[in-house]
């Protein structure tokens, strides 16, 4: 059989390529032993690999799970959240709430997806590009993002918090592309009835997102460039999130 597997960030950038191939004799194999062998071939690249987890489908694959020549592969590098090349575009979750887009974002568009008549607290969470980082000086931030699967895990964000505090409301927007000094990259409404939820729900949202939502920050400096992970230890996607009431 022969699997497709799909790259992004730091590792493509490593293994110079946004896709590789491999082969087998046999009709399946183990994520865990697809990881290595990638990490075999491209021993450059095999820090990164390493600390990377296999999407199957869009799902965080277990290193026991078997791989057929039909599914979807992505290796998925520790994300932040690289360079987006094509025309300025918006994906969006079939209920809105939702959306990733290479165009710039609204907090009054976003605010608006989670105001409801019966919620008397809503906090709205903006990150944007800072310009100094102690003495370095970044010129721009490039993002990137697997982008079905990143839908998928946004909604999944919002699915939790419903679980969590029963009647919230959640929405996520975050930027692909060049993303200048003090722009917006990413914006999370959040609503509930009472404001302590409200706090709860919008700290959950961000920290979530950072844990498993496949999207990649590059930041670009007056001397060089560099992909930067979630900065918050050893990253583990497959965790449950952590609920502070």
């Amino acid at each position: 059989m022969k699997l497709t597997i799909s790259l992004f960030a730091g590792l493509a950038d490593q293994i110079g390529a946004a896709q590789i191939d491999i082969t087998y004799p046999e009709d399946t194999v183990t994520a865990a032993r697809l990881k290595q062998e990638i990490a075999d071939l491209y021993p450059d690249a095999a820090a990164l690999v390493n600390v990377s987890f296999l999407a199957v489908n869009q799902e965080y694959a277990t290193n026991a799970l078997l791989i057929t020549e039909q599914d979807e592969i992505a290796l998925i590098p520790p994300v932040s959240g690289g360079e987006h090349d094509s025309a300025p575009d918006s994906f969006h979750s079939a209920d809105q709430m939702y959306a990733i887009t290479s165009e710039p974002l609204s907090i009054d568009a976003v605010t608006q997806k989670v105001n409801t008549a019966n919620h008397g607290a809503t906090l709205v969470f903006v990150g944007t590009t800072r310009e100094l980082t102690g003495e370095q000086r970044t010129i721009h931030l490039e993002y990137e993002a697997y982008i079905p699967m990143a839908l998928s895990k946004m909604e999944q964000i919002g699915e939790e918090i419903a679980a969590n505090w029963p009647g919230t409301k959640c929405a996520i927007s975050h930027r692909i592309g060049k993303v200048d000094i003090a722009e917006s990259s990413v914006i999370i409404a959040v609503s509930t009835p009472h404001r302590d939820n409200c706090y709860a729900a919008s700290r959950y949202a961000i920290e979530r997102l950072k844990q498993i939502v496949p999207i990649w920050k590059k930041e670009v400096w007056e001397d060089g460039t560099e992909w930067v992970g979630h900065g918050q230890g050893p990253w583990i996607p497959t965790a449950p999130g952590h609920i502070s009431h």
